[in-house]
């Protein structure tokens, strides 16, 4: 072989080894970048996961938050509850507000779930937008309730429940005693019902329900109001003709 073929093989194969040596350097550098694209993504993937954990776990927090039940008053709770209730709301003044003038009521201490209960309702709003609903003339006239539909959810909202009787000794149903109504049935142990309370209209009073109702409180001005509001046209079952709207607020 002659020294110039020599020579141009020789340069060849140099050549064709350079670029052999090229191309794998090239695919050794290329193969850690999809390594770490793939690493990438399951970590981006499991970022996710853990977002979609974290999600579902504030979720459940949220419904459990969202589903607890608001108080309610009860027969079995009422009792300790309106005790402490009417400790840190000692109030015995309400005024009861109509289209015919305002009617103060005092309530009595001796009588402390029925005031205390009384004071709540009050503020809870209540009596607002309720009814003076009976007029029995020159007997009694009757508030705390209404024919709207949103009385049944006011009532719903508030609790379920009846009060005992809280006899006052030597208290009668005179003029002006404030006293709560009571269910006429099965009712042995005369439970007081807790949203309806009526004024003793009659001047000689009501005698005949001594001993049936708790009487909590009594007219100390507006009685006058009150004598209005029992002479208004009623229709057959003693419900006034027009609406007569109570609106109430504790004075002190």
């Amino acid at each position: 072989m002659s020294l110039t073929r020599l020579i141009l093989v020789l340069g060849f194969v140099s050549v064709f080894v350079f670029y052999s040596c090229e191309d794998t350097q090239s695919k050794k550098t290329k193969q850690p970048v999809v390594e770490n694209e793939k690493d990438n993504s399951e970590q981006s993937t499991m970022t996710q996961k853990d977002s979609l954990k974290t999600t579902k776990k504030e979720k459940n927090n949220i419904s459990k938050t969202t589903d607890k039940e608001p108080f309610k008053l009860t027969n079995a709770n009422m009792k300790e509850f309106l005790l402490q209730y009417g400790k840190e709301n000692p109030e015995t003044l309400v005024r009861i507000s109509t289209k015919f003038g305002d009617i103060d009521i005092k309530l009595y201490k001796e009588s402390p779930i029925h005031r205390a209960n009384f004071i709540y309702l009050v503020k809870q709003k209540y009596f607002d937008e309720t009814f003076f609903y009976r007029v029995a003339k020159g007997f009694v006239i009757q508030g705390g309730n209404s024919d709207r539909t949103q009385m049944a959810q006011k009532r719903h909202d508030i609790g379920d429940y009846t009060l005992p009787q809280e006899p006052i000794k030597g208290l009668k149903h005179n003029r002006g005693s404030v006293a709560l109504s009571k269910q006429w049935v099965n009712n042995p142990s005369n439970r007081s019902t807790p949203y309806e309370f009526f004024i003793v209209i009659a001047k000689e009073g009501a005698p005949h329900l001594n001993g049936e109702h708790t009487i909590f409180g009594k007219v100390v001005k507006g009685m006058s109001v009150a004598d209005k509001i029992s002479n208004v046209p009623v229709d057959g079952s003693e419900w006034p003709k027009e609406n007569i709207f109570i609106k109430a607020e504790v004075i002190k």
